[in-house]
């Protein structure tokens, strides 16, 4: 594709789709939030689409069908993709990329010297002012300026030295899902407004931070859920169809908010079977009017 996604390097970017079949091996977090973020201003309403966008208010901004899209076989190391994806909105983005089937991301076994991308007929390092994941800031978040990478070497057997690392490696699962498999698991178990809540919630930020961690992403979720009134069964499930975890892990979310008095259940009568619980909301998260209000309520519940 003319244009697409870019790896911002130097001495110009490098658009990953003119690499045939491109493998990405050992990015440290700032070059994988680089390339998540490369793709994010390619395709925004795949990657991080709005609420509007999911619930079909609007057109689809990006007129791109995924398949055009490059594919990029990814092979990273656990510690740089979970520094990369510590909050809700970063892991979210390159779990839409990989649900999409744009990125195969897959766990490497072993540190390499530098990062390293190649194609069929070409590969080459990257190397950026300093090594990724080290801990540090770069001269590129200091100062404000793009952080960009330097390509060294012209090397093609670099993609055959790899290939086969890649096709051996377990496949890397993500534990924060994407913003549409949030929305349509809560959609079809609750209803689209409940859906579009779950959200709004998760997009209530701090200044500077890239959402809420994954146990505080299910706190919020399960609350707006109680706040709307469901039954308790149906959220659960509605949490496990998302990817937010499993009914169990829903049931110990309960109660921490049932501990702190935010939530209260009420049974109710089935024409056959057992009864359910409904849910309701108490104290603040009964007040709470906004998206903003309602993560303020729940705030924390987990510590």
């Amino acid at each position: 594709m003319e244009t697409g996604p870019a790896l911002p390097s130097t001495p110009e970017p490098l658009p990953l789709g003119a690499l045939s079949d491109p493998i990405l091996v050992d990015p440290g977090p700032r070059l994988l939030r680089a390339v998540v973020e490369a793709y994010r201003e390619t395709a925004p309403a795949l990657v991080e689409p709005t609420v509007a966008e999911l619930a079909g208010e609007t057109d689809d901004r990006d007129g791109l069908d995924p398949s055009e899209l490059p594919r990029l076989k990814l092979l990273a190391g656990e510690p740089a993709v979970d520094a990369a994806t510590a909050g809700f909105r970063s892991a979210s983005r390159l779990a839409a990329l990989v649900d999409a089937g744009a990125v195969d991301l897959r766990l490497l076994d072993a540190p390499q010297p530098n990062p390293v991308l190649a194609g069929a007929e070409t590969g080459f390092a990257l190397i950026g002012t300093e090594r990724d994941g080290a801990g540090g800031e770069t001269a590129g978040e200091t100062t404000g300026a793009p952080s960009r990478w330097h390509r060294v070497g012209d090397d093609a057997s670099l993609r055959g030295r790899y290939a086969s690392r890649f096709a051996a490696a377990e496949p890397y699962r993500l534990r924060t899902p994407s913003r549409r498999r949030v929305y349509e698991g809560f959609a079809a178990r609750c209803d689209e407004s409940v859906a579009a809540a779950v959200l709004r919630a998760l997009d209530v930020e701090p200044a500077g931070n890239e959402g809420p961690d994954p146990e505080e992403t299910r706190v919020r979720a399960y609350a707006v859920g109680a706040r709307a009134g469901a039954l308790d069964r149906t959220l659960r499930r509605a949490c496990e169809d998302a990817g937010l975890g499993s009914p169990s892990t829903f049931t110990r979310i309960k109660r921490l908010l049932r501990e702190v008095d935010l939530i209260e259940t009420a049974s109710e009568p089935q024409p056959v079977g057992r009864p359910r619980e409904r849910l309701a909301a108490r104290g603040a998260l009964a007040a709470a009017e906004t998206a903003e209000e309602t993560v303020a309520a729940v705030r924390g519940v987990t510590e």
